[in-house]
């Protein structure tokens, strides 16, 4: 059977090329029109016009793609599902959630079925093999993270370089010189997720501004793995310490207490996370938001737009919030110590 996809190939052209030469929806040149047309009849291609009438209508569902992965911090995730299902139901939307980590497979399926309107994808990579797909469909798509090719699509998200140089700023305006950050879990380096290395590159650059060393240590979410980076970023003499990582943030100020090192009097700790999360650690946690809420609540005003016939894209990224928990502190002079 021919697809339109094949037709696409034949052709030389996008899926959603041939898509918008069938649905008039776009201007096309006559050129390429006329090539598409062409194929269609070299190639025999019959759309299913039920099935175009049925993508013409609106199904008020929004899909949110988000591969729950088992290096993924879930109650995180979830945050999000949460403030976008929220959002979504303010413009009277509902929300189908796809977790298979072949996304672009099944976004395609659901939008060929009309079952959704529109489509948020999450835990975007940087050479995100999903990208290629979702620009060939025919509905608006927003992607909460950013690629390193964002163009031609509409992103949201925190801006993690400025968070990571924020959080090492503000511990090297206290004094301290050697930082340790716990980082997320090796996976997610692996594969080149969007937010991780984008806060690592601003907690470099910002480390080589202020002349402080950093001890970046990738921390898988157990408690072992925790353990382990505690005691070498303890053995370089650490007094001040990053953690992004949500996974393992609870045991963060009960693994130092248990090596007799109080928060901030001996090691500073600043967090990146929820203020949710942070709020309610065994010691509150200075941290730098993720705002889940507002990333939601533009992802689903974004998608609504294009919906409604916006055309243009753009790529968003939220200034980071610190908020002073008390968890950080001016470092201790030898003398002060002592005393």
């Amino acid at each position: 059977m021919i697809t339109i996809k094949d037709v696409a190939r034949h052709a030389g052209v996008s899926v959603s090329t041939v898509s918008y030469v069938l649905s008039g929806k776009r201007p096309i040149s006559t050129a390429t029109s006329q090539r598409v047309r062409r194929s269609i009849d070299e190639l025999g291609f019959h759309p299913n016009a039920g099935a175009r009438a049925l993508a013409s209508s609106r199904t008020n569902v929004l899909a949110l793609v988000v591969p729950l992965r088992t290096d993924l911090n879930v109650p995180v995730i979830m945050q999000f599902v949460s403030s976008i299902v929220a959002s979504a139901r303010e413009h009277n939307h509902d929300v189908l959630l796809l977790t298979k980590e072949s996304g672009a497979d099944e976004v395609h399926r659901v939008i060929a079925s009309a079952r959704a309107d529109a489509v948020v994808v999450m835990d975007v990579e940087a050479h995100d093999p999903r990208v290629p797909a979702l620009r060939e469909l025919d509905v608006p798509v927003v992607l909460v993270g950013v690629p390193a090719d964002p163009s031609g699509l509409n992103c949201v998200d925190l801006d993690f370089a400025t968070s990571g140089a924020r959080t090492v700023a503000h511990l090297a305006d206290l004094g301290h010189s050697s930082i340790g950050v716990v980082g997320s879990p090796p996976a997610v380096y692996d594969r080149e997720t969007g937010y991780a290395a984008r806060f690592l590159s601003g907690v470099t650059k910002a480390a080589r501004k202020h002349d402080v060393t950093v001890h970046i240590e990738p921390c898988a979410p157990t408690y072992t793995a925790l353990s382990a980076c505690l005691d070498s970023m303890l053995n370089h003499g650490i007094t001040g310490l990053v953690v992004h990582n949500e996974a393992v943030l609870a045991d963060v100020v009960l693994e130092l207490q248990r090596r007799n090192k109080r928060v901030p009097e001996d090691v500073s700790v600043i967090a990146l996370c929820p203020d949710t999360i942070a709020a309610t650690q065994p010691v509150p946690l200075t941290s730098v938001a993720i705002p889940v809420d507002e990333v939601g609540a533009i992802a689903v005003e974004m998608l609504i737009r294009g919906l409604a016939g916006e055309q243009s894209t753009e790529v968003r990224l939220l200034a980071p919030q610190l908020t002073d928990r008390g968890s950080t502190a001016p470092l201790r002079t030898p003398r002060s110590r002592r005393a």
